[in-house]
């Protein structure tokens, strides 16, 4: 369940990031092949195939400042539990988000998967997404949490997060 010992575990598990990484090669490429399978639904828009990927109690997050901390205290450019992102998911599918007509057309690059004990998983990536004429570039690196295979939490952290983003409508 979503409560107070979720949020705290989630500020705990994305203050300091476990020391040893993990040593069976296997679980390292699982989920090296989970984050990209999640960039390659993204970029065909396939949001209910992507959502499938997270855990039915799950958190989306996008901190407004560099270190994050704490995003019940703290400003985000996004955070989102699952019916939230269902929300956003079905808000796509009407054709009535003004942010996204027309579509983002995005293409994401995944690297750096390192993976640590208790299945955080680190990487960097980048996006580059076209819409309306316009070329937009995004980029810094993720953390994630995984139970049982699925993403619990998914920190996402903008190299420019503290400036002015414009409006960031697309899911990263």
């Amino acid at each position: 369940m979503i409560d107070e010992a979720f949020y705290l575990k989630v500020v705990e598990s994305f203050s300091s990031w476990p020391e040893r990484e993990a040593g069976d090669p296997a679980i390292r490429e699982q989920c090296r092949m989970l984050l990209e399978r999640e960039a390659r639904l993204l970029d065909q828009r396939r949001f209910e195939e992507w959502l499938g990927l997270y855990a039915a109690e799950c958190v989306y997050w996008v901190p407004a400042t560099p270190g994050a901390g704490d995003p019940r205290r703290e400003v985000a450019v996004a955070f989102d539990d699952r019916r939230r992102l269902e929300d956003r998911i079905f808000r796509l599918r009407t054709g009535s988000a003004w942010s996204q007509t027309p579509p983002s057309r995005t293409v994401r690059l995944v690297s750096n998967v390192e993976v640590f004990e208790n299945l955080m998983v680190r990487s960097t990536f980048f996006v580059q997404e076209f819409r309306a004429g316009e070329t937009r570039l995004w980029s810094g690196w993720c953390g994630y949490r995984l139970k049982n295979w699925k993403i619990e939490v998914k920190q996402v952290n903008l190299i420019d997060c503290d400036q002015a983003l414009r409006n960031p409508s697309l899911i990263f």
